[in-house]
């Protein structure tokens, strides 16, 4: 028992610790000890958190209705300026430090302010009486000037100590606010950080796009933006708030509906306001800002919770009145992923996490959101109904290509241990390269069959289909799923399919579309590109996707025989190949079935004979290849899609061109 309890080793100097060992940090110590703890670290992105504090205390005076102007002014020797037109921070005695002005007091003592009850400020972003006091005391020097009751008042600072008294530097008649200038401290910022024009610039945007009543005067020395797209001076100012900082980022892009859905609401008792700009650009290229009470909150919060319930279900609530049953499938990820969203909101005593505020934690804001923004996104779908359509269904169709995708990857996991699973009517060539190689996708059994015999097994695949594919363009993403030939060949092909395609894992270099030289053929031909186009367009892009050409008649005459493509190519053949030779023999080809092996072979799949036509996306316009590809999508969704007053439409447009129909 001796061995298990032991006593603990004696050491001749034992480490003492007594009551001299605890330290009391006091003042603005703290801060410089711990910058990570009121800055989140001491690297360039934190030095910059204290320029936002600065102006963050600025715009919390504009929205309060006391300022209208700020001024941005950055250096070249790594000082900045912000100053407004507010009230100006008091500087008469503090009644619990009446040997201290109340500017000193703020600048030199944590949890110092006028923000923790309502009575300065309805809603602010500074919370806990620490922000400019953390910038006084990570700076080596810092000035405030505060032009108040007709008098400019100025002290300076360093490291959190004043270095002069509180001076009475003359009177004025036509100036008021804070005005504070500082430079951060070298001995706690990381080696070589420094103010980043840009960074600036854009806090500073996006502050004016925030509260619209406010305009933000920018300089900077212009050694420092030379070469850059940042300005060395602007008066910033958006008069429509964020409805004009959507407009601005969405460019010249084009957007899904023609209007932004933008607005702002009241919340119930006083408990404050939410403002939005939302819209969907085609390329899906966006992103999501939200702020509280003008502070960014990079990783979202409850608002932007409120915000994403609030549309998701005034969409959802769209879909069922007008009888659209699969908006039921859509999710908030298929509504917001690839918007330009801005949410800002203003509450009474937000709760954020941590100091630097990357996330609002306040349970109520996610109701009042929710709440404001289902009301009026019912209003803008209902009144916008021909926009509303088309944003439904295209997030339909991102949900159907969500859920694919899934799909795709729970049948990736499947057959990751196992070996290649082919459709059981494959006909796979011999090869066990894909260079060279070539599937051909025949209608029907019986075409199957006859191209069976004629192909060269080595290189050549035969994949019989039964009829007409189901038109992916206006179908289901259930449907797809569940339909055999679409899941035959892309077994066959083996690449994926959407986003999950990789021309790599093609098995054949070529993928010949082989029917009839019909109407019907034609059509089953027009199936299967729309398939290719919607489900593998990279099969098309990649240049791996062809039609076959089969003849439609065979021309006779004694012991001479040539093929004709069509009705115009037997004419043209008629009068130049049996010109007064006599009788010539025409057969028509009921469909590839109809043929000999032997004469399939040599019309249509013998490379040294055959035709092919590679199928491409034609690029109307080459300067602009986004736009060629809507103009595909355009014509593909009209001729394929769910809607057929479209085709009625192009068919009445364009039936006077036609001069042959075949029926």
């Amino acid at each position: 028992m001796s061995d298990l309890f032991q006593s603990a080793p004696q050491t001749d100097s034992p480490v003492e610790y007594s009551a001299k060992d605890i330290e009391v940090l006091e003042g603005l110590e703290p801060v410089r000890h711990r910058p990570g703890m009121y800055i989140g670290g001491n690297d360039e992105r934190a030095m910059h958190h204290l320029a936002a504090e600065v102006l963050d205390n600025s715009m919390d005076e504009a929205v309060a209705g006391h300022a209208t102007r700020i001024d941005i002014d950055l250096a070249a020797d790594n000082v900045i300026t912000i100053r407004d037109n507010g009230r100006g921070i008091p500087v008469d005695p503090h009644p619990k430090y009446k040997d201290k002005s109340a500017l000193e007091v703020i600048l030199t003592t944590l949890h110092s302010g006028a923000k923790f009850t309502q009575n300065a400020y309805a809603t602010s972003g500074g919370l806990h009486g620490v922000g400019i006091s953390v910038v006084n005391a990570l700076s080596d020097a810092m000035s405030v000037e505060v032009a108040r009751d007709r008098k400019v008042f100025k002290q300076d600072y360093s490291r959190g100590h004043p270095v002069t008294k509180l001076e009475l530097i003359g009177n004025t008649n036509n100036r008021r606010g804070t005005s504070i200038t500082f430079h951060p401290d070298e001995e706690i910022f990381e080696e070589g950080s420094h103010f980043r024009p840009a960074r600036l610039y854009k806090m500073a945007r996006s502050k004016a796009y925030l509260y619209r009543g406010v305009q933000i005067r920018w300089t900077c020395d212009p050694a420092l933006v030379e070469g850059t797209k940042t300005p060395s001076n602007e008066t910033i100012h958006f008069p429509n708030g964020l409805k004009d900082f959507i407009t601005g980022e969405l460019g010249s892009r084009t957007a899904i509906t023609a209007d932004s859905f933008a607005g702002e609401a009241s919340f119930p008792d006083n408990e404050g306001r939410v403002e939005w700009a939302i819209c969907w650009p085609r390329d899906e290229d966006g992103f999501v800002n939200s702020y509280c009470n003008t502070i960014p909150t990079h990783d979202g919060g409850s608002h932007e919770s409120g915000m994403r319930s609030g549309l998701l279900r005034g969409l959802k609530s769209y879909g069922e009145l007008t009888g659209n049953k699969k908006a039921a499938q859509i999710t908030a990820d298929d509504l917001i992923n690839g918007a330009i969203a801005v949410l800002s909101t203003f509450i009474r005593d937000p709760q954020f996490q941590g100091q630097t505020k990357d996330r609002l934690a306040t349970p109520l804001a996610a109701k009042l959101v929710e709440a404001s923004i289902k009301d009026h996104f019912d209003l803008w779908l209902s009144s916008n109904p021909e926009s509303s359509r088309v944003l439904l269904e295209r997030i339909i169709e991102r949900s159907e290509e969500r859920l694919r995708r899934r799909m795709d990857k729970e049948t990736s996991r499947k057959t990751a241990t196992r070996k290649v699973r082919l459709p059981g009517k494959l006909a796979d060539c011999s090869s066990g390269k894909s260079t060279d190689t070539e599937i051909f996708l025949v209608e029907g059994d019986s075409a199957g069959g006859s191209a069976k015999q004629a192909r060269d097994r080595k290189t050549q695949a035969i994949l019989p289909l039964r009829g007409k594919i189901l038109n992916v363009a206006s179908a289901t993403a259930d449907k797809i799923k569940a339909n055999q030939e679409i899941a035959d060949i892309i077994q066959a092909l083996g690449c994926g399919t959407k986003g999950q395609f990789d021309k790599d894992k093609l098995r054949y270099e070529r993928v010949i579309i082989m029917t009839d030289a019909d109407v019907d053929g034609a059509h089953i031909a027009s199936l299967l590109m729309t398939f290719f186009y919607q489900e593998m367009p990279g099969l098309i892009e990649s240049g791996h996707l062809y039609l076959a050409m089969p003849p439609l008649y065979r021309l006779t005459q004694g012991s001479k025989t040539v093929y004709a493509m069509d009705d115009q190519d037997r004419e043209r053949l008629e009068k130049t190949h049996f010109a007064g030779r006599g009788k010539i023999d025409v057969s028509r080809f009921k469909g590839l079935g109809e043929m000999p092996p032997r004469q399939l072979k040599e019309t249509t799949m013998d490379p040294a004979k055959r035709t092919l036509l590679r199928v491409t996306i034609h690029h109307k316009d080459d300067f602009d290849p986004a736009e060629s590809q809507r103009d595909a999508a355009d014509r593909v969704n009209c001729l394929m899609g769910k809607k057929p007053e479209l085709r009625f439409n192009f068919i009445q447009e364009n039936a006077r061109f036609v001069s042959n129909i075949d029926i």
